[in-house]
Formats: structure tokens, C-alpha cells, sequence
């Protein structure tokens, strides 16, 4: 299992509501959301690979925050599923065109909340974190 980034008890501090069921689920996809963003960013870890910097570790947390606020309000349970088509049924299944969403060069609909944090933090990919 990777790093998650933030606890329930942080994610209700950071958006002033409870947190929601399946927390530490949500949390985890969206760590994971946040990794695949920064890929190839260079910031100092230690051995487990957690960051060492608070300033860091605190754009991650918010960062993942974001991400389940975003997935929540996208009406996806944190599989990515929710916004892939314009129009879903189940029963007898229907489909219907793709949605505009797009991800980013990274492949992950990251919230652009969660981007700006990261990007605030010179979190990006292939940045070099100056410590």
C-alpha cells in the first residue's frame, strides 16, 4: 500500500465537514491520484519516503483533501469512474458518449484546487523541489 497523504480528522479540518464514510479509502485513491500527478518530482524523503519538508508534506495533505472534495462533488466514490460518460443506465445498459472531461498529462483527473496547491508548493512534475 503507498503513502496516504491525509487522515479523515484532517480532511474534516481542512473542508470544515465530517468526513465522509469510506474516509480512509478516499483518502488513499486520492494519495495515490496525487503521486501519479508529481511523477518525476524531486522533493526531499526520508527512508520510508514520506517528505521531510512540513511545507511539502502540508501541500500533499491539502492537495489529497482536495481531491476527495472534488471526487465527492463529481458524484465519484474515488474509482474514477464518475465523469467518463455523458449519460450512464444500468438496466438494459446504455451508454452514451464520452465525457469532455479530460485528464492531465499525467492521466489523472486531478481537482484544479489540488493542482494549484501543488503547483503553489513548486510541486510538479519533473520540478525540482530547491531544498
Amino acid at each position: 500500500m503507498g503513502r496516504v497523504y491525509a487522515t479523515p480528522e484532517q480532511y474534516a479540518a481542512w473542508t470544515g465537514e465530517p468526513a465522509p464514510e469510506g474516509a480512509e479509502r478516499l483518502l488513499a485513491r486520492a494519495s495515490e491520484d496525487v503521486d501519479s500527478a508529481l511523477l518525476t518530482a524531486v522533493y526531499p524523503v526520508d527512508e520510508d519516503g514520506d517528505p521531510t519538508q512540513a511545507t511539502i508534506a502540508a501541500a500533499l495533505r491539502d492537495a489529497t483533501c482536495a481531491q476527495v472534495e472534488y471526487q465527492l462533488a463529481a458524484g465519484d466514490d474515488g474509482t474514477g469512474a464518475a465523469g467518463q460518460w455523458d449519460s450512464v443506465s444500468i438496466g438494459p445498459v446504455s451508454l452514451s458518449g464520452r465525457s469532455g472531461r479530460s485528464a492531465g498529462s499525467s492521466g489523472v483527473d486531478l481537482a484544479p484546487r489540488a493542482d494549484r496547491i501543488l503547483r503553489r508548493a513548486s510541486l510538479e512534475p519533473g520540478q525540482v523541489f530547491a531544498w
